[in-house]
């Protein structure tokens, strides 16, 4: 895995480069402020963040945060030298899948990587289930409302509207929402058409 370090303290920086070429890592960096994280995080396109939040310039959460923003979310642990509930909390609300307090050993680095490796993972999959649901969603109102319009229309029962639909999408060879917006897109061509044209003056 291809792992971005942030950490302003030149020892630890390289103590992690180390510990993670031993855990059969690459090691990213390091870069020595948040500011240099982003830099670096869109050269080099890394698999995960190891970023310390105490950081010059740019902390490690707001660096974090702002990768998210840009389309750069990867899996992120962070690393703090004091145990603050209220900064774990903070870390919980950016996004972040898991938390080091220093000194950090190698057990300890790699459980971490994994463990936000398999939660960054988890995201995804239910951010690709809900996005499945809300294509799903709008797709269902789009036919019916298509299919309304065509009782509305030709006077048609809902299951003949329905068929009619059915019917003119296989024989496109096109998914049934597609036609059901040119029905729709078809009905509010046909009422502007009908809207009487504007007066020059």
């Amino acid at each position: 895995m291809r792992i971005l370090i942030a950490e302003d303290e030149p020892i630890i920086a390289l103590a992690l480069v180390e510990r993670l070429r031993l855990l059969g890592h690459e090691p990213l960096g390091p870069a020595r402020d948040g500011l240099e994280a982003l830099d670096a995080a869109r050269a080099q396109r890394p698999d995960l963040y190891l970023f310390d939040i105490d950081m010059p310039r740019l902390d490690g959460l707001r660096a974090a945060q702002q990768l998210a923003d840009e389309g750069l979310r990867r899996p992120v642990v962070v690393l703090t030298g004091v145990e603050d509930p209220g900064l774990v909390d903070r870390s919980i609300s950016s996004g972040v899948s898991a938390y080091l307090t220093k000194p950090i050993d190698e057990r300890q680095l790699d459980a971490a990587i994994q463990l936000a490796a398999a939660r960054h993972g988890e995201l995804l999959e239910l951010e690709a289930e809900l996005q499945v649901a809300r294509r799903s969603l709008a797709d269902r109102k789009l036919i019916e409302r298509a299919k309304g319009l065509l009782m509305d229309t030709l006077g048609l029962s809902e299951a003949d509207a329905f068929a009619r639909l059915q019917h003119a999408a296989r024989n496109r060879n096109v998914r049934l929402p597609t036609v059901a917006k040119d029905v729709i897109d078809q009905r509010d061509l046909l009422r502007s058409s009908r809207d009487p044209a504007p007066r020059t003056p």
